[in-house]
C-alpha cells in the first residue's frame, strides 16, 4: 500500500504493474499499469478525477467473465470487491446494494428479510456492479428485472442517480451513457417467506454445482445462449466437450465452460473461444456471441 503522499492524498491500495491472474476467475492474465482499490465511494470519486481521459478503465469485481490478455491492461483497473460492499434495506422491499457487493450475498440477503425474486443470484459468480452492466442472469431470472434505480460514476468523478427506464436493457446487454460506470442499485423485491427463499437459494446452488464445473477456474458461461437455443448444446453436439488448447478446455461437465486446467495463458482461452465459435457456425449454422469481455493487449505487444 502507498503513502498518502505518493498517491496524491488517495487513501485506498494503489499497485503499479499488478498481475491481473491474481484477480481473474480464469487465474490468467499480464499486469495492469495500475491497479486501484478505493477506500470507499468518495475515494473512488478522487481517484476517477485524477485519471488521464485518455486512458483506458477497466472494472474489476470478482474478476468473473473478463478474460485479460497476457500482455496485460495499459490503463488503470479498479477493485471493487470488498470495498464498495454496502447493502441496506431502504423500506419493507426495496433494497440498495453498492457495486462490489457478491450476487450471492445479496441473494441470502434478499432471503433473510424474507423478501423473494433474487434467488437466482446465488447462481451468478460475480458482484452487482457485473451483473448491472451486463444484465447478468440465471436459473431464469436476469439482474435488471427487479432494478428500479441506479447510481453511476463519470471519468469525473461525478455521481448520478438514474431510474431503470433511463436504460435500454435486453439479453446479457444494457446501453449506457459513455463514460459512466455503476457503483448502487437500488432491487424491489416481493415479501415472501424466508424459509421458502433460503431452501430455493440451496436448490439452485445445488443444481449449479451438480451441472457446472465449480472447482475448477472459468469465468461462468462463455456465449450467450441465441434464441431458442443453448450455447452447451450447440458446442456439444460439435463435439467439443474436452477440446482443448494448451491448458484450456471446453468443460466435460458443461459445454458452454471453459476451464483452465492449470497453468493455461489467456491466448490459449482466447483461441479457444475463436475456435468453438468457427466450428458452431460451420457445423449448425449459428454464430455465438461471448458473453465474456476481452481486455487488454497480447503478450509481446508495445504499450
Amino acid at each position: 500500500m502507498m503513502a498518502a503522499r505518493e498517491t496524491g492524498g488517495l487513501r485506498g491500495e494503489l499497485r503499479h504493474n499488478e498481475p491481473m491472474s491474481r484477480h481473474t476467475s480464469w487465474r490468467v492474465g499480464g499486469p495492469a499499469r495500475v491497479w486501484y482499490r478505493p477506500a470507499d465511494l468518495d475515494d473512488l470519486c478522487v481517484f476517477l478525477s485524477d485519471v488521464p481521459h485518455d486512458e483506458d478503465i477497466v472494472w474489476l469485481g470478482l474478476g468473473s467473465n473478463l478474460l485479460v490478455r497476457d500482455g496485460g491492461v495499459a490503463g488503470a483497473v479498479i477493485s471493487t470487491l470488498g470495498v464498495l460492499g454496502e447493502m441496506s434495506l431502504l423500506d419493507d422491499t426495496t433494497l440498495r446494494v453498492e457495486a462490489g457487493v457478491t450476487c450471492a450475498k445479496v441473494a441470502r440477503f434478499g432471503a433473510s428479510h424474507g423478501l423473494t425474486g433474487g434467488e437466482f443470484l446465488a447462481g451468478i459468480p460475480g458482484t452487482i456492479g457485473g451483473a448491472l452492466a451486463m444484465n447478468a442472469g440465471a436459473f431464469g431470472g436476469e439482474t435488471w428485472n427487479s432494478v428500479v434505480a441506479v447510481e453511476t460514476v463519470d471519468r469525473h468523478g461525478t455521481l448520478r442517480v438514474r431510474d431503470a427506464d433511463d436504460f435500454r436493457v435486453g439479453y446479457r446487454h444494457v446501453e449506457v451513457p459513455d463514460g459512466e460506470w455503476f457503483v448502487a442499485a437500488n432491487f424491489r423485491l416481493v415479501p415472501g417467506e424466508a424459509d421458502q427463499s433460503r431452501n430455493r437459494i440451496k436448490e439452485l446452488l445445488a443444481q449449479r454445482g451438480a451441472t457446472q464445473p465449480t472447482q475448477m477456474p472459468s469465468c461462468g458461461s462463455v456465449f450467450r445462449n441465441p434464441p431458442g437455443d443453448h450455447a452447451a448444446r450447440l458446442i456439444e453436439a460439435c463435439g467439443l466437450k474436452g477440446y482443448c488448447i494448451g491448458n484450456a478446455c471446453v468443460s466435460e461437465k458443461h459445454a458452454n465452460f471453459i476451464v483452465n486446467t492449470g497453468g493455461a495463458r489467456a491466448a490459449d482461452i482466447e483461441a479457444l473461444i475463436t475456435h468453438v465459435r468457427c466450428q458452431v457456425e460451420q457445423q449448425q449454422g449459428v454464430r455465438l456471441l461471448p458473453e465474456v469481455r476481452v481486455v487488454g493487449k497480447p503478450e509481446g505487444d508495445a504499450a
